[in-house]
């Protein structure tokens, strides 16, 4: 099939690419670099002609609120019209485990918006939902940092690694839409604090990591349910010490 990855110079969309073009498809990266812009809609009719699939893989430049809100609304008010023109038969969208839980976040509101959207279109779709990834607990930890010191709450997460979202994505795109939402996550739940500590030591990073309880998370406090999924999730393969020791 010919599927084209919106945002498919990134870390996510990289990887997917790799994935679906060593299994036989027709990947397609799409992204500025190649000349299709979602805010501004250019390149996007030229990419989608006789694709299949599209799997959008975006992410906002700057997570100030309204900036991220006004890239996910006009990028989906670009892309789908586009992909239902094109007669594209499938909508795969990345999206955050816990996005409905969080009203206070401006970044979880804007891809609730995302979310709404997708279910408002003609396309069928198919929203992944995936928590929070091995390779982003630094720049959280970078976020966290006054002076030495990282400031973080104890709450559970149940990242996942990079790799695992993308595998988790190939098999999407290559299945039957289910007009709903599916939810990946790691194999184990770990507290963010502790998340942080490890790779900061593992990085040999002087910073220490104080628990705080009052600490945000992109700008929402959280509990132990905020960031882990429900139900049968489909959980990766990929221990966090493992992911660890080879990164």
């Amino acid at each position: 099939m010919k599927i084209v990855v919106i945002g498919g110079n990134g870390l996510i969309g990289k990887k997917l690419v790799s994935r679906l073009r060593a299994s036989g498809n027709d990947a397609v990266a799409a992204s500025p670099a190649s000349g299709v812009d979602v805010l501004t809609g250019a390149g996007l009719a030229d990419v989608l002609k006789g694709a299949q699939v599209v799997v959008d893989v975006t992410n906002s430049p700057s997570f100030e609120d309204a900036a991220v809100l006004n890239f996910f609304e006009t990028s989906a008010r670009n892309l789908l019209p586009a992909e239902a023109a094109a007669g594209v038969g499938h909508h795969v969208a990345l999206s955050v485990v816990g996005a409905d839980r969080s009203p206070d976040s401006g970044y979880m509101r804007a891809k609730v918006a995302q979310e709404n959207a997708i279910k408002a279109a003609t396309v069928p779709y198919t929203i992944v939902r995936a928590t929070q990834f091995f390779e982003f607990i630094g720049q959280i930890a970078d976020g966290s940092t006054e002076g030495q010191t990282v400031r973080l709450p104890p709450v559970l997460m149940q990242p996942m690694a990079a790799d695992d979202v993308a595998a988790a994505l190939a098999d999407v795109a290559v299945a039957r839409p289910l007009n709903g939402t599916i939810e990946v996550a790691g194999p184990e739940a770990i507290r963010l604090d502790e998340l942080a500590r490890r790779v900061l030591s593992a990085k040999r990073d002087p910073r220490q990591v104080l628990t705080d309880a009052n600490a945000s998370y992109f700008g929402t406090e959280l509990d132990d349910r905020s960031l882990t999924p429900g139900k049968d999730p489909r959980i990766a393969p990929t221990r966090f010490d493992d992911w660890l020791s080879h990164a």
